[in-house]
């Protein structure tokens, strides 16, 4: 069963990482604290939640891939004459799915979860490293470090969080699984 995936232009390959433009999209996310796989599976049934029919329209909504996890934004200081301000997220994780092209924040109701919010994201040139296997955090560690590698390599500057983007039901035999990493880069 094939599912609709956003949009995006191939720019470059360097060795094993694609450098894509992506067009805007529109996702709905959710923050989860937890460890990496608990709250992927938390954040994944919210929004599961929500396309189901979770919301004011009682609408389905179909499900496109990939689902998207990444770790909350940590919290930067910010100097004032007092005090200095520091929001600490240590333990949280976003996880999202990318909403149909056709839809917009305009016309996609209103989650029930107040949890789960709707943003579009702009256009922005992603650096991606591909790969099959398992979704554990082990293993995403070890091909976001092969792809922070090739990055600093070739000089390219990241000014993004990474992001899992896990594209197959969690039926699908771990080995044919399709992964990618996605950075945004300079």
């Amino acid at each position: 069963m094939a599912v609709e995936e956003p949009k995006y232009e191939l720019k470059e390959n360097i060795e094993d990482v694609e450098i894509r433009q992506y067009s805007p999209w529109v996702i709905a996310e959710t923050e989860v604290s937890g460890e990496f796989g608990e709250a992927g599976n938390e954040g994944f049934r919210r929004i599961a939640g929500y396309i189901f029919g979770g919301n004011q329209a009682k609408q389905k909504i179909d499900m496109t891939a990939p689902v998207l996890q990444q770790s909350a934004e940590k919290g930067e200081k910010i100097e004032m004459t007092a005090p200095v301000l520091q929001q600490d997220t240590e333990g949280k994780r976003k996880v999202a799915f990318v909403m149909p092209s056709a839809k917009t924040l305009q016309n996609l109701p209103v989650p029930n979860d107040q949890r789960v919010v709707l943003k579009e994201i702009p256009g922005r040139r992603m650096a991606v490293l591909k790969y099959s296997g398992t979704w554990s955090e082990e293993r995403y560690q070890s091909k976001l470090e092969e792809l922070r590698a090739i990055l600093r390599s070739k000089g390219l500057k990241e000014i993004g969080r990474p992001i899992l983007a896990r594209y197959n039901p969690p039926w699908i035999p771990w080995f044919l699984r399709r992964n990618e990493i996605m950075i945004e880069v300079e």
